[in-house]
């Protein structure tokens, strides 16, 4: 099978490791995977602040980066909602593209047929499930499937697990105070379950939680749930730090 990798803005910018992390995943699964180098923005922050007609462009070009293909693969939630959800708006190029874009653990578990898939990571791990990703993908457990299938894994649930981090896009630049408020109590409740990595499958959450990870000095750190499932005893997840 040949999928195309969406790997999205801010895992390009910020996050690498995590694209990587998804290429290593699927290739593993014996997936090939191709990376259109046409792919820019999805048009999400424009469209969520009201800027449709800066939005419109950037996803017909999106759509055209991966004509073509069957699969289009992205380890970010809150991307493949935007164009799962709204480029029905932005014309028949647009809107022909939004059935074939998967988040990464639909892709595994719906299309591949797999949760187990081969990593190690003997850490102690707390899962946040995003808000695009659980309400409108419609995640449900397949993250966690995945995680309980990894190998030395141990999963803690998370108290609270689904109300918001307090990230929201731009939300947290219009209401910084309520948002690290959110992000303080997400955090308080991952430390609560002793675990030594809180996981996700949104970056763009993370990055946010890792940020009052950072100014708490919490014995926590945040990670993307594809450098967990990439993990493995021949290859283990090389530790790095976040983005700062």
């Amino acid at each position: 099978m040949r999928v195309a990798l969406f790997v999205t803005c801010v895992n390009d910018a910020l996050y690498p490791a995590t694209g990587v992390a998804t290429v290593r995943i699927l290739e593993r699964l014996g997936v090939e995977v191709d990376f259109p180098a046409g792919q820019t923005c999805c048009g999400q922050p424009q469209f969520n602040t009201g800027y449709r007609q800066d939005a419109e462009p950037l996803a017909r070009r999106l759509a055209d980066a991966f004509r073509g293909y069957e699969h289009v693969v992205t380890p970010s939630g809150s991307c493949a909602a935007m164009v799962r959800g709204h480029y029905a708006g932005f014309g028949a190029q647009a809107a022909a593209l939004a059935p074939r874009v998967h988040e990464l653990t639909e892709f595994l578990v719906d299309v591949l047929g797999v949760t187990d898939v081969g990593a190690y990571f003997p850490h102690t791990v707390t899962y946040h499930p995003s808000c695009h990703g659980l309400r409108l993908l419609g995640l449900g457990d397949r993250p966690r499937r995945l995680l309980e299938a990894v190998e030395g894994l141990v999963l803690r649930e998370l108290p609270g697990a689904e109300e918001c981090c307090g990230f929201g896009g731009t939300f947290a630049v219009k209401n910084p105070d309520v948002s690290a408020a959110m992000g303080r109590d997400k955090i308080d409740h991952a430390v609560s379950t002793g675990a030594e990595v809180l996981c996700g499958a949104d970056n763009s959450c993370l990055m946010h939680l890792g940020g009052v990870l950072r100014r708490e000095d919490a014995p926590l750190r945040a990670l993307h749930l594809a450098e967990i499932l990439a993990s493995t005893e021949t290859e283990p997840l090389e530790w790095t730090e976040s983005p700062r």
